[in-house]
């Protein structure tokens, strides 16, 4: 089964929490045992599991990023201004596989499954969920 998630993002970097509408497609597929694979359309944004407890955690990620691939130094930032958004996405990547676990995503107690928009704001993102036996 597949479906495609359509999320709206803020700001021009941050990570938004995703993981309940993951399980939504996980249960209305009715897999007991399998995969589900989360993957997001487009070169700027990644999936990421992450801590959902503590929200520092998540602006953490998104300092730590901006400190280690800075704006506005990349040679493509001469086209649109986005370079180190390019290599963010690239750094953290496109998707995560999960395991499905009698009927359940796979996932700790303290995680939670995250889009990272690196390119905001958006009207919109487009994350891919595939769920397999």
């Amino acid at each position: 089964m597949q479906k495609t998630i359509i999320l709206k993002t803020y700001k021009r970097e941050a990570l938004y929490d995703i993981t309940s509408e993951v399980k939504a497609v996980v249960k209305e597929a009715s897999v007991k045992n399998g995969l589900v694979n989360i993957y997001v359309q487009g070169a700027t944004a990644a999936i990421m599991i992450q801590e959902n407890w503590d929200e520092s955690v998540q602006e953490d990620v998104v300092v730590f990023l901006r400190k280690m691939i800075p704006q506005g130094v990349w040679q493509h930032d001469q086209q649109d201004g986005n370079g180190d958004a390019h290599l963010k996405a690239g750094l953290i990547g496109p998707g995560e596989t999960i395991p499905v676990i009698n009927g359940e995503i796979g996932l700790s107690t303290w995680q939670n499954i995250f889009l990272c928009e690196f390119d905001g704001p958006r009207n919109t993102r487009k994350v891919v969920v595939t769920v397999m036996p």
